[in-house]
């Protein structure tokens, strides 16, 4: 399935693959590249037979970031179609429309891993932060490039890069938005694993995540999203609920029955 032109969706053995296709702009963020986001994340939401997901790019980018059209657009007073009424309107849940475009991925309700290429610049940097993982290539670029067109981060980048960035080194990045690579994002935490084939990894790394009891893994992600936000009060509980959710249930004793005789696990 392709939306817009923009992202093309394949399901297959539990794993959606979610993959940019604006390949000749880099993978640049327009108005229909937003409308595809929130497409494809409502068909990955719906489809019960996904457990994992890997979000990549084609072409020589992830992504750029905002089509630059739309800059000369906002220089002539202009939101250049992207946005349609005050940001902040939340139209998305918690978010507005350009937010979604990367907090889609964290509100999934299984994992996502993004592996990035060339390019992962301003929103195209945030929409790799809203996955779960960050698999890079060597010398892949990024930059929380907004100050650079007189903007700040508004694509759910400041409540996804507080858990991942110390402080003062976050503010530099804000402050500057200078370009940093692949080996520096992972020593700062924006990259999980610098990889020569991100994607290959990724696939790899979904295949395991596949192979896991689905109601361990979708429990497990709620509990990592409430991390930030929730008391140790609060997440002592969480975890108790989402283990009596699971435990004795068929897909945890299929696990169990599956490691004791060494085959793959048949999970519901």
């Amino acid at each position: 399935m392709t939306m817009e032109n923009r992202i093309a969706l394949d399901v297959e053995n539990g794993i959606a693959h979610a993959r940019l296709i604006r390949a000749d702009k880099m993978n640049a963020l327009d108005s229909q590249m937003f409308d595809a986001f929130e497409a494809v994340g409502k068909q990955i939401e719906a489809d019960p037979s996904v457990r994992v997901v890997v979000l990549s790019a084609e072409g020589k980018a992830f992504c750029a970031g905002l089509d630059t059209s739309n800059f000369m657009a906002m220089a002539g007073g202009d939101s250049g179609g992207v946005v349609h009424e005050p940001l902040e309107n939340r139209t998305h849940g918690i978010a507005n429309r350009p937010q979604h475009a990367a907090w889609v991925w964290r509100d999934l309700p299984v994992p996502v891993i993004a592996a990035v290429h060339g390019v992962a610049f301003g929103g195209g940097l945030q929409v790799a932060l809203g996955a779960d993982l960050r698999y890079a290539a060597p010398g892949t670029r990024f930059s929380v490039m907004e100050i650079k067109w007189g903007l700040v981060p508004d694509m759910s980048g400041m409540p996804l890069l507080r858990e991942l960035v110390r402080g003062d080194q976050l503010r530099e990045l804000v402050y500057t938005g200078r370009i940093f690579e692949a080996d520096e994002a992972q020593s700062l935490g924006i990259v999980t694993r610098v990889s020569d084939d991100p994607l290959a990894l990724a696939v790899e790394t979904a295949r395991d995540i596949a192979g896991r009891n689905p109601d361990a893994i979708r429990a497990d992600k709620r509990l990592l999203n409430s991390l930030a936000d929730s008391s140790t009060e609060e997440l002592l509980v969480a975890e108790s609920r989402e283990q009596d959710g699971v435990i004795g249930k068929p897909n945890q004793v299929e696990a169990v029955m599956s490691e004791f005789e060494k085959r793959p696990a048949r999970y519901a």
